[in-house]
């Protein structure tokens, strides 16, 4: 094989080695580390206070103004029962778009909500065939397995990669639509 084959046999394996591997926005929620797509972060933002809205899950903290858009905020940190809840100067919102499936509908929309979270750390490379399953934790889990889509080791720290549609969609935007306070109907 000439050395022109041979740097392109080399090339193609490369794009063949990376077509696997996605990029990953990582951040802190109590003492563990978290992972989401890169592609799903609008940008990520300072805490302020919502617009409380009534009627709503505790996680939910209400709504901000973006741009004219009107973004809900999620607590994950209140959202996966990880400890005491403290917003200080590490605190962010990361605006991220998710697709949503609505039921009955045949198509999904992307929405946008923002994750407080305790601090971002970095963005990786994950190589997703190498993505550890998450380990069933019973009935007291913090993080329900349907939201992770598995383990990755970067750099001798364990990331817990979300599948944010899933968390979205089967839990914050179906829990906030049959949240019923105090037996209201709909």
């Amino acid at each position: 094989m000439d050395a022109k084959a041979q740097d392109s046999k080399e090339n193609t394996s490369n794009i063949r080695l990376h077509a696997d591997q996605d990029q990953y926005l990582t951040f802190i929620l109590g003492a563990e580390t978290y992972g989401i797509d890169i592609l799903r972060v609008q940008e990520i933002r300072g805490w302020e206070q919502p617009t409380n809205l009534p009627n709503m899950p505790s996680y939910v903290k209400g709504v901000i103004n973006m741009r004219g858009a009107v973004v809900p905020i999620v607590d994950m940190r209140e959202r996966f029962n990880i400890g005491e809840i403290k917003y200080d100067e590490s605190t962010v919102v990361i605006i991220t778009h998710v697709n949503h499936h609505a039921e009955g509908a045949d198509h999904s929309v992307q929405k946008t909500i923002g994750l407080v979270v305790d601090g971002v750390s970095d963005v990786h490379d994950v190589n997703l065939e190498e993505l550890q399953g998450a380990p069933a934790f019973g009935e007291g889990n913090r993080v329900s397995e349907e939201y992770v889509r598995g383990l990755a080791t970067l750099e001798k720290i364990m990331v817990i990669i979300l599948n944010i549609d899933l968390l979205a969609n089967q839990g914050i935007f179906h829990e906030v639509q049959a949240f019923k306070p105090n037996g209201a109907k709909h």
